[in-house]
């Protein structure tokens, strides 16, 4: 049985909302695996994120006395907010299962591995990131990925020619 909290449900709350993404990542990294972290945050970077302003290009997350932290994720001064407003990339603590956090710790500490941020968004109200445990490309690895697509899209233009013949 789910206990009542008291607060409203938006019909705005449900879902996920997409606030920012790191499409650069998955062409520049191997991502292996992912998990989803919530974030601790203060409510000056909460109104931020809901006004959809976030930047995850220079992130990283890294472990940290058997904690993970995100570093160098640029969540902008909430624009109404006081002399309480928060710095704009500071760093940020994850919320994350022991299990989760012993699997990161084993996977990372590997040479070539890095854990990157994929995405920022709001899940069912709270605001939540997608980190994936990456290993840098090698440029000849981004021509394949870039040859490959191509390949792809001219076998979609050709099959689409060919049924609209039809």
């Amino acid at each position: 049985m789910a206990r009542d909290t008291g607060r409203k449900k938006d019909k705005n709350d449900t879902g996920r909302k997409m606030i920012a993404q790191n499409k650069r990542a998955r062409y520049d990294y191997h991502i292996d695996e992912t998990w989803e972290a919530g974030m601790v945050l203060m409510g000056t970077e909460v109104k931020a994120l809901r006004a959809g302003r976030a930047s995850l290009v220079d992130g990283y997350a890294h472990v940290m006395d058997g904690e993970v932290w995100l570093e160098h994720v640029h969540i902008p001064e909430y624009t109404q907010g006081t002399w309480t407003n928060h710095a704009p990339r500071r760093r940020r603590k994850l919320l994350l299962h022991k299990r989760e956090i012993q699997k990161i710790i084993a996977k990372s500490s590997e040479p070539g591995w890095t854990l990157i941020p994929l995405a920022l968004y709001f899940k069912d109200g709270k605001a939540k990131v997608e980190i994936g445990l990456a290993r840098g490309k090698k440029s000849y690895d981004k021509r394949q990925a870039i040859a490959k697509r191509e390949a792809d899209r001219e076998m979609q233009k050709a099959a689409a020619a060919r049924f609209r013949r039809r």
